[in-house]
């Protein structure tokens, strides 16, 4: 398949990103060894000092002292080995205009909407790939990616190649680049790619549906009547974002009787009771993206208001526009506005944002089989957090988990491991040559900006 391409850029690419099948070719034994374990498993609980074993990209051992066998040894003594977060929503794509969403003088939506047009899919691969990446390097094994600029098959196949590359788990919701009926989503093509896809792909696809700006549009409802129609003979799941006019596009899922199970929200923050309420009867879940949330003007995101809903996670909403790809600063922004606007410190529960990040988040993405707990029979995607760090030191001892959501950031992720797969090792991802990836970044955004740019 062949790229639109600026040759310095797709030097840079080629030498930066490895071939689509280099991170899975590892599946040896691993044993991560003597780290104080939080299994996010209710069941299982914390075990202060135990080891994780994982073969053929499965764990299939939590405890102390269990024989490495041929496995490699990971040292975790004094560190913290949890489930990797899982970003329930994103927009990697616009990795690339990070910086270009400057509030009064380039806002968020004016800003993406104008440069979008004009990435090719070779703009798209960077962006995706590198953001995935950033993903990866802050402990995030998993991300829901709303790719809502599929503009060609090259652009969503572009964006398939980039996660695949990169290593990560994820839902690739697949969508086109407005609300109206002028770019409707290549169903087919959504549906070749799906094919392709077997159970136990590590990424997947659904749909990225948005629902019509003018909710009396007829012709715009058949279609996307038709869209939701094609992702649930698939099986895919679907996300939508309930922002803009929030209180009207939930209120017409709700009657239209669109809300399910297969079906994700995206932001809601002025969900009333009643609509939550819905929410979870249909089985559906949610997403809470609170830094994006904040800096677009939503309003605070409160955890406590959407408790009635039991599948819901966090999002990151796009490094670019959350500032990077931090989901321990997500979960310190939840945390903050939850104290903040109750005004009592005691309300935050710091185990109950770590479920969210990890096996809640799971759960939203239709992923908790699989991922977010570590527990044997799950797929190996987990973190090991050091705690020899300035920011991590004077901890006494006790639960770990105020510790990790108030002072814990990506420098303090170790190692990472997705699939069972080595991604992040001794603070550094693996097989990435770095400044050259930079580089291509780099000229793919200047690249952009120039395109966009009027004559």
């Amino acid at each position: 398949m062949r790229f639109p391409t600026i040759p310095l850029a797709a030097t840079l690419l080629a030498l930066a990103m490895p071939a689509a099948a280099s991170p899975a070719s590892e599946t040896g034994a691993l044993l991560v060894r003597n780290g104080h374990v939080l299994t996010m498993d209710p069941e299982v609980g914390d075990l202060p000092r135990a080891d994780v074993l994982v073969r053929d990209g499965r764990i299939v051992a939590v405890g102390p002292d269990l024989e490495p066998g041929d496995a490699r040894v990971i040292d975790a003594e004094g560190a913290y080995v949890l489930p990797g977060f899982v970003d329930t929503h994103s927009h990697l794509y616009t990795t690339t205009m990070r910086g270009q969403f400057r509030n009064a003088d380039g806002a968020y939506f004016d800003t993406a909407e104008s440069l979008a047009p004009s990435m090719t899919p070779h703009d798209v691969r960077i962006a995706m790939h590198i953001g995935a990446l950033e993903l990866l390097d802050g402990g995030i094994t998993t991300t829901g990616d709303f790719f809502d600029n599929v503009r060609s098959p090259a652009h969503g196949e572009a964006g398939l190649q980039a996660l695949d590359a990169a290593g990560i788990r994820a839902v690739l919701y697949y969508g086109g680049p407005d609300k109206s009926t002028r770019h409707p989503i290549d169903v087919a093509h959504l549906s070749e790619l799906a094919a392709a896809r077997g159970e136990d792909a590590r990424v997947r696809m659904g749909l990225a549906w948005r629902l019509p700006r003018d909710r009396a549009d007829a012709d715009n409802w058949a279609m996307r009547m038709h869209e939701r129609a094609t992702a649930q003979s698939l099986g895919l799941p679907i996300q939508v974002h309930v922002s803009v006019e929030p209180g009207p596009i939930f209120d017409a899922l709700i009657a239209r009787d669109l809300l399910a199970p297969d079906l994700s929200l995206v932001h809601a923050t002025d969900a009333t009771p009643t609509q939550l309420r819905a929410l979870e009867a249909a089985g559906g879940a949610l997403s809470l993206t609170p830094i994006s949330e904040h800096r677009v003007g939503y309003g605070p995101t409160r955890i406590d208001h959407f408790a009635a809903v039991r599948r819901q996670g966090l999002g990151i909403d796009g490094n670019a526009l959350a500032g990077r790809g931090d989901m321990f600063a997500t979960m310190r922004l939840a945390a903050l506005t939850w104290s903040g606007e109750a005004r009592d410190e005691t309300v935050v529960d710091p185990r109950a944002l770590l479920e969210l990040a990890t096996c809640r988040g799971a759960d939203a993405l239709g992923l908790g089989a699989i991922t977010g707990t570590l527990v044997p029979g799950k797929r190996a995607d987990l973190q090991v957090i050091a705690a020899d760090s300035l920011q991590m030191a004077g901890f006494g001892g006790g639960d770990p988990a105020a510790l990790l959501v108030y002072s814990a950031s990506p420098s303090d992720v170790r190692t990472v491991i997705v699939d069972g797969v080595l991604v992040k090792t001794e603070g550094a991802l693996r097989d990435v040559d770095l400044p050259q990836l930079r580089e291509a970044a780099q000229q793919s955004a200047r690249d952009l900006l120039q395109r966009a740019s009027p004559r």
